[in-house]
C-alpha cells in the first residue's frame, strides 16, 4: 500500500530558505533605490556605476576567501563558456537594462515590483521542460495563491490605478523572461563553481555589453553633468542608492539566491519572488507614507500562505 504524507519544510531546507528571504528583502528595496538614483543619473551610467565596483568587490572576496566553498573564485573552464555567456546576457545585462527602463516608465515602485515578481508563473514550465524538475501540485497551488496575493496587494485600496507607460509593462515582462532563463543556467552550472564564481563571471560578461553601450549613449555627457552637480544633495542620495545596489543587491543577494536555487530548485526558489512586492509595500508604507489599507495586508497574508504551500513536500512511504 502506498501513502503520500505531506510534511512541512525539512530542516535541510531551512538555510536555503533563509537565504532566499534575505535576498528578497534586499531586492525589495532595489526598486526604491533605482527610482531615486534615476532622478540624477542616466540609466546606463547608474548600471555601470553599480556593476563595476560589484565585480571588483567579488574579485577581492574570491581572492581572500579562496579556501571557502561558497566564496572562492574558480577559473572558468572554456567548455562552460557558452553557459556563462547565456546567463550573463540574460542577467544582469538584459534583466537590469529592461528593469531599469521599466522603473523609469512605471509610476510606482510597488507596481514595478509586482510585474517583476511574476517569474514564479513561468519558472515551473521552464524548469520542467529544460531541466526535468518535478513540479508538484503544491508548487502550482502555492504559486497561484501567492500570485493572487501579489495582485491584491497591488490593486486593492488605491484611488489612482494609472500604471504609466505601457512600455513599462512590456519591459517588465521581458525582464522576467530573461531572469527565468538565467535561473535555468544557474541550475545547470556545474557544482564545482561556487555561487560567487557564477555571479562574478555572469556580471563580468554583462559589463562587456554595458560599458560600450554606456560610452556611446551617455558616457562623456554623463561625466560632464556629474561635474556640475557634484554638490547637489540629490546626487549624494543617488550615490548612496548606487552603493546599496552594488554591495547588497548585486553581490550579497545574488550570491545568496544562487546558493539557495542550487539547493531547492528553480520552481521553489523563484516562488519567493512573490514576497518582493510585499516587502516593497511595507518599506513604502514605513518610510514614504504610501497607504497600506487592510486589503493590502490581506494580499501579504495570501503571499506568505502561498509560499508555505509551495514549499510543502510529498514523501512516499511503502507499507
Amino acid at each position: 500500500m502506498q501513502r503520500i504524507i505531506v510534511r512541512p519544510i525539512e530542516m535541510k531546507q531551512t538555510i536555503p530558505i533563509i537565504a532566499l528571504i534575505i535576498s528578497m528583502v534586499i531586492w525589495s528595496v532595489s526598486g526604491i533605490a533605482i527610482k531615486h538614483a534615476l532622478i540624477v543619473l542616466p540609466p546606463f551610467t547608474m548600471i555601470v556605476m553599480r556593476f563595476v565596483p560589484a565585480v571588483l568587490l567579488m574579485l577581492i572576496i574570491g581572492i581572500i576567501c579562496r579556501h571557502h566553498s561558497l566564496f572562492c573564485l574558480q577559473k572558468m573552464d572554456l567548455r562552460d563558456l557558452p553557459l556563462f555567456l547565456i546567463a550573463g546576457t540574460c542577467q544582469p545585462f538584459l534583466y537590469y537594462l529592461l528593469e531599469t527602463y521599466s522603473y523609469a516608465a512605471l509610476n510606482s515602485p510597488t507596481i514595478a515590483e509586482t510585474l517583476l515578481s511574476t517569474s514564479p508563473l513561468l519558472s515551473p514550465i521552464f524548469a520542467a521542460v529544460l531541466l526535468g524538475e518535478r513540479v508538484t501540485k503544491y508548487n502550482i497551488w502555492g504559486i497561484l495563491i501567492s500570485t493572487i496575493g501579489v495582485f491584491v496587494l497591488t490593486l486593492a485600496g488605491g484611488t489612482d490605478y494609472s500604471i504609466g507607460s505601457y512600455w513599462g509593462v512590456l519591459l517588465a515582462f521581458a525582464a522576467v523572461s530573461a531572469a527565468v532563463v538565467d535561473s535555468i543556467m544557474m541550475r545547470k552550472a556545474p557544482l564545482r563553481y561556487s555561487s560567487l564564481s557564477f555571479v562574478f563571471y555572469t556580471q563580468l560578461i554583462s559589463l562587456m555589453y554595458f560599458i560600450p553601450i554606456w560610452w556611446i549613449k551617455e558616457g562623456p555627457e554623463a561625466i560632464n553633468n556629474l561635474q556640475f552637480t557634484i554638490h547637489h544633495s540629490q546626487l549624494m542620495t543617488a550615490l548612496g542608492c548606487v552603493a546599496y545596489l552594488t554591495v547588497f543587491a548585486s553581490v550579497t543577494a545574488f550570491i545568496l539566491f544562487c546558493y539557495a536555487l542550487r539547493q531547492v530548485g528553480v520552481t521553489q526558489a523563484n516562488a519567493f519572488n512573490n514576497i518582493r512586492p510585499a516587502f516593497t509595500a511595507l518599506w513604502m508604507f514605513l518610510f514614504f507614507d504610501e497607504i497600506l489599507p487592510w486589503a493590502k495586508w490581506l494580499g501579504i497574508v495570501f503571499i506568505i500562505f502561498g509560499l508555505f504551500i509551495c514549499q510543502k513536500q510529498e514523501k512516499k512511504h511503502n507499507y
